[in-house]
């Protein structure tokens, strides 16, 4: 078994996972591969935690990784699919963030996660992504023009309210005056969109959602639409660009721009273990049940 390990950046919280883990690993006859850049600073940080004659490092994932575990939150997930891309290589996450929706193994579930893995005793949840495509084209979105979270175009430089002109499969729908509106996958329904007043929706729902950020327009509310609708946007303000981000990934587009989001072609595999699922992650994390008469 050949298993990739990604890290954002190693700080103290990240220490004993990775301790735990790697202690896991060991003598399992398993192929340990670490992202280089989260490797050396480990390894400059805390030389006796690992040892370069025995891991090896990765810059790029291929077809041959069986496995990729995150230690994070769910901002490294995020991140970690940028190497995983249309690989199909399933992700686990190791929580040492805060809230952690898609990063949902403590420290101390370690090694019965690593358990249940090898003994094939988990379940994949498929994940829909949105891709970007722009006209005019944008060198930043040729390579990572996709997102598992949301889609979302912003004002830049500015405290004035950005229109948002949004059609759906051609069809004119509206102009959003808002701060800027949120293209959201069904996973980042618990993300960005939640907190601008969008609904949770389960991970296995054909759906995408638009959610405006900050809207004006009093009766704008967000809207639930089919995963295979076709959306395209185009932003007008007092600036000249607004901003558009991928999950975590900015740029920066001119007024002129015409942006147009719809599904990936391909999904991300989630590994969910037996004992857990997302309705179960959804009580502990919006702390629902904490009311006593539950």
């Amino acid at each position: 078994m050949k298993i990739a390990v990604f890290g954002q950046s190693f700080q103290k919280s990240n220490e004993e996972s990775l301790h735990i883990l790697l202690n896991c690993l060991k003598d399992k006859n398993i192929t340990v591969h670490i992202e280089r850049q989260f490797f050396n600073t480990a390894k400059n940080l805390f030389n006796n935690l690992l040892d370069s004659n025995n891991h090896n490092t990765f810059d790029i994932l291929d077809s041959s990784f069986d496995l990729l575990i995150s230690i994070g939150g769910d901002g490294t997930i995020l991140r970690a699919i940028t190497f995983v891309k249309d690989l199909n290589i399933p992700i686990i996450g190791i929580n040492t963030g805060r809230l952690g929706f898609l990063a949902t193994i403590q420290n101390e579930d370690i090694p019965s996660a690593i358990r249940a893995i090898l003994d094939k005793k988990y379940k994949i949840s498929e994940r829909n992504l949105l891709t970007i495509s722009t006209n005019p084209d944008y060198d930043d979105f040729k390579i990572l023009d996709f997102a598992l979270n949301e889609i979302a175009v912003s004002r830049k430089n500015t405290t004035s309210m950005i229109t948002v002109e949004t059609r759906l499969n051609g069809e004119y729908l509206t102009s959003y005056w808002s701060d800027g509106l949120i293209i959201s996958t069904p996973t980042g329904s618990t993300g960005y969109s939640l907190s601008c007043g969008g609904p949770v929706i389960t991970p296995d729902t054909n759906s995408f959602v638009i959610t405006p950020i900050a809207p004006h327009n009093l009766s704008a509310r967000p809207l639930v639409i089919t995963d295979s609708t076709e959306i395209q946007l185009k932003v007008s303000g007092r600036e000249d660009n607004f901003l558009v981000s991928l999950d975590s990934r900015i740029a920066t587009l001119s007024n002129d721009t015409i942006v147009t989001i719809k599904k990936a072609p391909f999904k991300i595999k989630m590994v969910e273990l037996l004992d857990e699922s997302f309705l179960d992650t959804l009580r502990k994390k919006l702390l629902w049940g904490e009311d006593k008469r539950n």
